[in-house]
């Protein structure tokens, strides 16, 4: 009898790799997709009977449709989690295209479930302290190049759903925690927290994210597979907070730096413009953009979980312990200069 595999795409990546460990650990044989040269430091352990590293590219139909020979299951995750970039078809590409792409190959090749990771970036924002769900219409004009990608990555799933292809959609919100090992935008703010000394303040704005744990979105892309209905959509959730929370949180947890004064929209706007601005200039990826803070700095990305947590039995756990696990893992591996390190409680 031949034997079933799983093909995980983005594998290298920060949920990817921690999916396939997790699908390895539950005696699952998983098929790795990484890009020639991507870093397999997070997929070098795992046992090569039930690990296969797979190569390819998501937006070349036919290198993923050869490694889907003898899968039955697919999960697309691969993309480029970066906000901006001075040429944003490096975003929207291999988002939109080789999520096209890759279904494509899924359908030529008959896979019997499918699940796609997109975000709850494709949902937008609120400017009330109020919870969204999955039927929250997106409601950014001209958003950042990332939050375009996945609004539009995501339509070309569901369109895919509505063709007869037996996919299932998840939306993670904010995600924290071990294995981030790029940084992602996220794990990178968090990282730059952790250098800043606690004699300092941090500005912060209203508004509010959702914090979730990656081990926990990837919980909650297993219980997709097994029990997601074709074509409905789940939020993969955490704890909502305010930023102000987040910080203080921080500064609990390492004994470094409190929150400081609120910005106002128009200042955290100019930052956001010299930011991008100094990034054209001089590359790098800025921490803020003129598009994020208009959609996000004084607006909240809450979330209810609760269509997930009834349809999948999805759970998470608290947004300290989720901040506490990065902290130790950034710091245990160096992201952190020693001198700066010491500083952490």
């Amino acid at each position: 009898m031949t034997q079933s595999w799983t093909l995980v795409t983005g594998a290298s990546g920060f949920v990817g790799s921690r999916l396939v460990r997790a699908l390895v650990e539950r005696g699952e044989h998983v098929k790795a997709l990484v890009r020639p040269g991507s870093s397999l430091r997070h997929l070098a352990d795992l046992p090569t009977d039930r690990c296969k590293l797979a190569y390819g590219d998501i937006t070349v139909e036919h290198t993923v449709f050869r490694a889907l020979a003898s899968c039955t299951r697919l999960y697309h995750v691969a993309s480029n989690f970066k906000m901006w970039d001075p040429d944003p078809e490096t975003i929207l590409r291999p988002a939109i295209e080789g999520t096209r792409a890759t279904l494509e190959a899924a359908r030529r090749r008959g896979i019997e479930k499918i699940v796609v990771t997109s975000s709850v970036a494709a949902m937008g924002s609120t400017r009330a302290a109020e919870e969204m769900d999955e039927s929250h219409a997106f409601n950014l004009q001209d958003p950042e190049a990332y939050v375009l990608s996945k609004y539009e990555a995501e339509r070309v799933a569901l369109e895919a759903a509505d063709e007869g292809q037996p996919v299932v959609v998840v939306r993670p919100s904010a995600i924290y925690g071990p294995g981030d090992w790029k940084p992602t935008p996220t794990g990178q703010s968090l990282v730059n927290y952790l250098k800043t000394p606690p004699s300092l303040s941090i500005p912060v704005t209203d508004g509010g994210i959702s914090v979730v744990d990656v081990d926990d979105v990837v919980e909650g892309h297993i219980g997709a597979m097994e029990k997601g209905t074709v074509g409905e959509t789940y939020i993969l959730g955490g704890e909502n907070i305010t930023y102000h929370q987040l910080i203080d949180t921080l500064a609990d947890i390492t004994g470094l730096a409190l929150p400081g004064r609120v910005l106002s929209e128009g200042m955290i706007g100019l930052v956001g413009s010299l930011m991008e601005m100094k990034a054209s200039w001089f590359g790098g990826d800025p921490q803020l953009t003129r598009k994020l803070a208009r959609d996000y700095a004084c607006a909240y990305v809450w979330v209810t979980s609760e269509k997930a947590e009834s349809a999948l039995g999805y759970q998470h756990r608290p947004a300290r312990q989720t901040l506490a696990r990065a902290v130790r893992w950034y710091l245990e591996r160096g992201y952190v200069p020693e001198k700066a390190a010491r500083r952490v409680r």
